[in-house]
């Protein structure tokens, strides 16, 4: 098979040699003889020219005929021959128009490819260059920005995490500056923005923004922050020995609200504070699940939300009302206090949650840091045997003149609170207590003890089970001048 492919290759090319440079021997026979009378156009058999294939009969034409690209590239369609009469009985010539046209088809349907191609790029190119164009544009256009001058100030927040470009939203949202693009483009040439902290700041509105960054790094801006020192009191006491007032947490809190230089000043008051948190509504303070039937029963409704709002450092939306902000306090509280294990205490100290609570106030305000643990285990101990706890810190609890001794009378005044008349725990915590004293409370330290005192100025405690060892340790107490008062 492969002889004779070769050999009708051989033909092939020596067919096309002869069409492409052949001599016409006929036409210079007969102008050689001279004129003749010409006979009907009758096929030469043997010219391809004429319409016949030799290697149409040969048995090879079943194996793809090779062409050469060279030799058809450059090569002219032919123009389509006048068919000529077929006479009866002649052979009719394989028809050759058949291949030419399915080439030209190929070599067009190549070429719309090829074109679709070349379109689909300059599109490309077209989009790329405008893009580029568009971005150089923007570039070297200043991002919209306000001229001045800023108007009041308005409270936005800055969430734990977030990034310049989230702050500049922020601010855009809010009206204080014309656009995102500016004040981020403005904040990241400000060093302050770096020490940047979470919290509430008040910012003018309608403030360019390079102002507007600078309002917001500036010391004075943050709003709503309010520290809540471990102990703490919600109303405000005085010192027995100084007079000097220990502000409570609603003063605290009254502070942090206010917005604003005056005239236009704006602050939520003491007296706001106090009235929305001794409403009877318990779920729109925000007061837990866990405390709600012990807080409902609280006989001075003044009281009702002692301990609730946790020591440590809040902030809060000034620009919300007393009872907005006292409910965003709780709740938040409640959660840090949960987290410590609060809720599943009492299979260790056998204390609800509320009970626990008020018993790390306790521990908050009797004892140091070293010895919270011990004191708790004395507080559950005298609870176990209904033994009256007599700490002098739930008598000045009631008090508005305080200081760590007690009198006679002091001890004597039946409340709630005053652990000298009666048994039990008193009716709320009696201050904010630490996480270290939750904690301390919620696990006590193994141990009998049921008596202890401070017997020096430095804190030094003694713990004993025995009554009698603790007169002697109250002796050493009273020897150091630690227990005596100042009325």
């Amino acid at each position: 098979m492969t002889d004779r492919w070769a050999q009708a290759e051989a033909r092939f090319r020596q067919r096309e040699a002869e069409r492409r440079y052949r001599r016409d021997d006929k036409a210079w026979e007969r102008s050689r003889r001279g004129p003749a009378t010409p006979v009907a156009d009758e096929p030469d058999w043997d010219d391809p020219e004429d319409g016949w294939d030799p290697l149409e009969d040969d048995d090879t034409a079943v194996i793809p005929r090779y062409v050469d690209d060279d030799d058809f590239d450059d090569e002219p369609e032919p123009e389509p021959r006048p068919r000529s009469r077929r006479r009866a009985g002649t052979r009719t010539a394989p028809a050759r128009g058949g291949r030419a046209a399915a080439r030209k088809a190929a070599r067009k349907q190549e070429g719309g490819r090829r074109r679709l191609i070349w379109a689909a790029g300059v599109i490309l190119l077209v989009l790329i260059v405008g893009a580029g164009v568009y971005k150089l544009v923007n570039r070297y256009t200043p991002a919209e920005d306000f001229a001045g001058p800023a108007g009041a100030p308005v409270v936005v927040q800055v969430k734990s995490g977030d990034t310049a470009s989230e702050v500049a939203s922020t601010m855009a949202d809010a009206g204080i500056v014309a656009s995102s693009a500016a004040f981020y483009e403005a904040a990241v040439q400000n060093e302050g923005m770096s020490a940047l902290q979470p919290g509430y700041y008040a910012i003018p509105v309608h403030s360019p923004a390079v102002d507007a960054v600078a309002a917001l790094v500036a010391p004075g801006s943050r709003v709503g922050n309010v520290v809540v020192s471990e102990g703490r009191q919600l109303h405000d006491q005085h010192d027995v020995n100084t007079g000097a007032r220990k502000e409570g947490i609603y003063t605290k809190i009254a502070a942090a609200s206010c917005v604003g230089a005056e005239p236009e000043r704006r602050c939520v008051t003491y007296q706001q504070l106090e009235q929305a948190g001794a409403a009877t509504d318990l779920a729109t303070l925000g007061v837990p699940e866990w405390a709600v039937e012990s807080v409902r029963t609280v006989p001075d409704r003044a009281r009702q939300l002692e301990g609730l709002i946790a020591a440590g450092s809040w902030d809060f939306d000034p620009s919300g009302s007393a009872q907005d902000i006292l409910r965003q306090l709780v709740t938040e509280s409640a959660d840090s206090y949960e987290a410590t294990g609060l809720l599943e205490s009492g299979r260790v100290n056998g204390l609800s949650p509320y009970e626990t609570l008020i018993g790390a106030s306790l521990v908050e305000r009797e004892a140091l840091p070293q010895d919270m643990s011990k004191v708790a285990r004395v507080i559950v101990n005298r609870l176990e045997i209904d033994q009256p706890l007599q700490f002098d810190s739930t008598v000045n609890y009631a008090l508005d003149k305080t200081e760590v001794a007690t009198t006679d009378a002091d001890r004597g005044q039946t409340t709630a609170w005053n652990t000298y008349a009666m048994p039990g725990l008193p009716a709320t915590p009696i201050s904010s207590p630490s996480i270290a004293a939750l904690e301390a409370m919620e696990e006590p330290e193994p141990g009998t003890w049921l008596y202890f005192v401070t017997v020096d100025k430095e804190g030094t405690t003694l713990f004993t089970a025995s009554y009698s060892e603790h007169l002697q340790n109250i002796e050493l107490a009273l020897e150091s001048g630690i227990l005596d008062s100042g009325r």
